[in-house]
């Protein structure tokens, strides 16, 4: 694994390549007296295929810089490029179809009480608008056989454990084979063993189907997946300190 350095610097040479590209990005929230910054000057870029983790203190920044990488939030300034679409000042319908581009795994999973495992992992395909129910029902059940949950597809989220429903979320991310694959806190509510399977499980399925990861967390335990590490803090990409445990 490479050091972990943050990516302070301009994006680079094979930026037109890369996954996500960010320069001068700043972020505020509130109008007004009450306006204030949350994101200073970031910049950032991935290459396709990398394993990035962001790390930092709560607070920091993070979940609001992979929301506005997901489209759950819009860019106000500076440069946002996912897959070569810039974000900053887009239409309504580029932001939808970038967002379309990426999958986004929730802290707290996000299921559906009221769906089973299976109809969980169909509403991922619900945005493509493009499959038919009967497809739709396939491809969910054949992403629950590669979590290793296809004998609890109709199982509801009640039923489950946390890393049995931390693996829907996954199925239900990596569906529509997403060429990004954004993960906020994936192993918060998990014990030792379960977020270790659900990391190597985000790590082996992207890698098979050829996607970037950027996953969000404060698990030490699992930054050993990474290719790189990316610190923040106070709203700003820093040089990452030396975390206890990693042996770096």
């Amino acid at each position: 694994m490479t050091t972990a350095l943050s990516e302070t610097k301009p994006a680079m040479s094979f930026e037109s390549t890369a996954a996500i590209v960010v320069q001068n990005l700043d972020h505020f929230f509130g109008t007004g007296e009450l306006r204030k910054q949350v994101l200073f000057e970031i910049n950032l870029t991935i290459g396709r295929g990398e394993i990035v983790i962001l790390t930092g203190p709560s607070g920091s920044g993070k979940t609001t810089l992979l929301s506005l990488m997901g489209g759950l939030r819009s860019p106000q300034s500076g440069s946002l490029c996912i897959l070569n679409t810039e974000l900053v000042g887009a239409t309504k319908n580029t932001a939808v179809e970038s967002r379309r581009s990426c999958g986004y795994i929730f802290q707290a999973h996000n299921l559906h009480s009221s769906l089973t495992a299976q109809e969980n992992v169909m509403m991922g395909l619900e945005v493509h608008g493009t499959y038919s129910r009967p497809e739709r029902r396939d491809r969910a059940l054949e992403l629950l056989e590669l979590v290793g949950l296809a004998q609890r597809s109709q199982y509801y989220p009640e039923s489950l454990s946390g890393g049995q429903k931390q693996r829907v979320a996954i199925a239900r991310a990596l569906v529509s084979h997403p060429k990004i694959v954004l993960a906020d806190e994936p192993t918060a509510a998990l014990d030792k063993q379960s977020g270790r399977d659900v990391v190597t499980l985000m790590q082996k399925l992207a890698q098979e189907q050829g996607c970037t990861i950027l996953m969000v967390t404060h698990d030490n335990r699992i930054l050993d997946v990474a290719d790189r590490i990316v610190y923040m803090e106070d709203g700003r990409l820093v040089k990452a300190p030396v975390l206890a445990g990693t042996g770096e």
